[in-house]
């Protein structure tokens, strides 16, 4: 596998698939938000709402994660055919 060596890792698969950094993106957003929001929880107890952002956390991750599946699918099935039928009929 060759690949510029300056690139991280991480850049590498983020060009390759979008969505991972968005939903660690997400990720840290819902927790840092919940976290903040922890001073003002009232009378739920913290079991309660740290299982609340878990779930808010996870929630959005498995989305990012299934949206990404979804388009990494329409680029190969039907993104591709389309531009291989376009350079067959241009031979």
């Amino acid at each position: 596998m060759s690949y510029d060596e300056n690139e991280s890792k991480f850049m590498r698969k983020a060009k390759e698939n979008p969505f991972v950094p968005i939903g660690m993106a997400g990720f840290f957003a819902i927790v840092g938000y919940r976290l903040l929001k922890m001073k003002s929880r009232g009378d739920t107890k913290m079991s309660v709402h740290l299982i609340h952002m878990r779930v808010a956390a996870q929630g959005f991750v498995v989305g990012a994660m299934t949206i990404g599946v979804v388009y990494s699918m329409y680029r190969d099935y039907f993104a591709k055919p389309k531009e291989e039928q376009k350079a067959v009929g241009h031979k």
